[in-house]
């Protein structure tokens, strides 16, 4: 959303909850500084410092109405960071576009059992072979491992539980993933439950997969020391989604991108 410079964060907050979608972005100046535009993100709740999707279709609108040229790469200057957004083709719809998070940082290991209680799952279903952890690429969460599409499609978060699991950490949403899925053309199915944030479940979550590709890079879930898969998602509340993951163990870091397409599907005006 394209905004005038002098609404309100309170503003702000009530139109994210008037629209009640995972997230609203809000395009707060249409003057580039320090190389970027500045962007905030709001959820029903709250103002979140980044978010996967808002930064994507936001770019994709900074280009196409603000710049209105082929750019190659735009940035956002968001809560976490500056956020560069990269296009791979013309910009249209059918083109994908990366952005490239800031680098991941690993946090606490959680109880498998008391994430399992969360879940409503017997602790059996949650794979051994790797923690559940909090990761952050600009906005943390839970990651966690379950082993069969049956136990992520299972799963239903019980909120008392979930508010007591995450009241002494920093992540407040919970992602859980499998290697099996629904569409033989990906690679993980992914459900991200965010009940903190106003938003029981989340159809297509860009930071948290972004999570998600560090985390499979920190341990080798894979094998590798690189991973570049598809990730389906918002399959059991009927809006599935597809999203591209690549990441890689660098000297220093993980280097983690996620991708997605941009396809516009209304306009309007905020009077």
């Amino acid at each position: 959303m394209r905004v005038r410079e002098s609404l309100t964060d309170a503003a702000m907050q009530a139109i994210a909850a008037e629209f009640h979608f995972s997230e609203t972005a809000f395009i707060v100046s249409e003057k580039v500084r320090s190389g970027g535009y500045d962007v905030r993100i709001f959820t029903p709740a709250a103002e979140v410092p980044f978010a996967g999707h808002p930064t994507l279709g936001t770019a994709y609108i900074i280009r196409q109405e603000i710049i209105r040229k082929p750019a190659a790469t735009v940035i956002l200057n968001l809560k976490v960071g500056q956020i560069p957004v990269t296009f791979s083709g013309k910009g249209n719809s059918s083109s994908l576009l990366w952005m490239r998070q800031a680098a991941p940082v690993f946090g606490r290991v959680l109880d498998a059992a008391a994430l399992a209680h969360v879940l409503g799952l017997p602790v059996a279903q949650v794979d051994g072979r790797f923690p559940v952890q909090e990761v952050s690429t600009g906005l943390p969460f839970i990651i966690a491992p379950l082993k069969t599409l049956t136990a992520v499609q299972r799963a239903a978060v019980d909120r008392d539980r979930l508010f007591r699991l995450v009241e002494n950490t920093d992540a407040k949403g919970i992602l859980v993933f499998c290697p099996q899925t629904v569409s033989p053309s990906n690679d993980l199915h992914v459900r991200v439950f965010a009940d903190y944030y106003g938003v029981p479940e989340d159809p297509a979550t860009g930071s948290g997969n972004g999570c998600l590709a560090a985390y499979l890079v920190k341990h080798r879930y894979f094998g590798t020391p690189d991973v570049d898969v598809r990730v389906e998602q918002g399959i059991e509340i009927r809006r599935p989604s597809r999203l591209h993951l690549k990441a890689r163990d660098t000297v220093h870091d993980i280097a983690v991108d996620v991708g997605g397409k941009v396809i516009p599907v209304a306009r309007g005006e905020l009077v």
